[in-house]
């Protein structure tokens, strides 16, 4: 373990002021004042020089990019939940420690799963719209007007049922919705029992008997288009989905034909396949009022970024301390 009491430290992208701060007062850090993203050369010469990188989920961190890290590299921590966007293999075989920020994100998350749970099939875009575009269009009330469906009562089936899932599952409950699930482990009977919630180990046959599907599994390779055109295919026409864990989830082109071809209802989307850019297919169903489209801001508070801040904070200090830091990444457990 390195003994230098200031690490230098390489961030990435514009943090909370109070974060930049705290970091300032602790290591060498070098900031991002202009919040623009650093290109891949700029990755590259960063890891040639400093001790710690702190990158977040728009930076790319692969092997090559680990390839030409100086012996001094040793730490990457990461101002994220997900660690997609790491080669995390590449790093330990280099001897190079991951850390990440989880638990801080999960009620800030659930809480827009739960508004676009809300958004699609009530039509909150659509009347908003109605308002600000259309000023002068609306009459007035009226019994058969802007009528959408009710979620109490509907089932809800939520993919990925870890510390987001299951937050998302108790809004749920609350709001009326039966709770079906999915995940690669089965939760604890007293989980269940508090949640009233229904595990399904078959993902497919789940998918063909809820109303609303919730995607709050990881970004790995093995969940990639896990919502592919086939399992797409077994949803109801009447169903919606709703993401807002990654993008490459969900086969996008099959989502959007789905959706066009009415065998799926609607959609509420914060996350995307190819971000920063949403397909024009996608604007144009959010046009036609079919699907209701975020700018990847489930997490965006400023009380998260704060406590993400604070996390990566610990993870560096506590790994120069010379002890393992709390937040480790470990190969194969993404």
């Amino acid at each position: 373990m390195p003994n230098k009491k200031r690490p230098s430290v390489y961030i990435t992208r514009k943090l909370p002021d109070i974060v930049e701060t705290r970091m300032r007062e602790l290591f060498d850090a070098e900031l991002n004042v202009d919040d623009m993203p650093r290109s891949r050369d700029e990755l590259v010469a960063a890891v040639r020089r400093v001790d710690v990188l702190v990158p977040t989920v728009t930076d790319r961190i692969d092997a090559a990019i680990l390839d030409e890290a100086g012996p001094q590299f040793k730490l990457i921590a990461s101002f994220s939940n997900g660690i997609d966007h790491v080669d995390v293999e590449a790093a330990a075989k280099k001897g190079i420690t991951v850390t990440n920020t989880p638990g801080v994100l999960t009620e800030d998350t659930a809480d827009m799963v739960m508004a676009l749970i809300l958004a699609v099939p009530r039509r909150l875009a659509e009347g908003a719209r109605i308002l600000t575009d259309s000023k002068g269009d609306w009459a007035g009330w009226s019994p058969t007007w802007m009528l959408g469906h009710r979620i109490w009562g509907k089932r809800l089936g939520i993919v990925g049922m870890g510390r987001i899932g299951t937050a998302v599952a108790r809004r749920a409950k609350a709001f009326g919705l039966q709770v079906h699930y999915h995940n690669r482990h089965r939760v604890s009977a007293a989980t269940e029992e508090a949640l009233e919630a229904t595990y399904w180990d078959s993902l497919d046959q789940m998918l063909a008997r809820v109303d609303i599907v919730s995607i709050n599994c990881p970004s790995t390779p093995a969940t990639y288009h896990l919502m592919s055109a086939r399992r797409l295919a077994l949803m109801q026409p009447t169903s919606y989905i709703v993401n807002t864990a990654r993008g490459g989830v969900i086969d996008e082109t099959a989502l959007i034909k789905c959706i066009r071809e009415g065998t799926i209802a609607g959609a509420g989307l914060d996350v995307f396949e190819n971000e920063p850019v949403v397909g024009s297919k996608l604007l144009k169903l959010a046009n036609e009022n079919k699907v209701v489209l975020l700018p990847h801001m489930s997490s965006a508070t400023i009380e998260s970024r704060i406590d993400m801040g604070e996390k990566v904070i610990i993870n560096i200090r506590t790994y120069y301390d010379g002890h393992r830091p709390p937040d480790r990444v470990l190969p194969g457990r993404t």
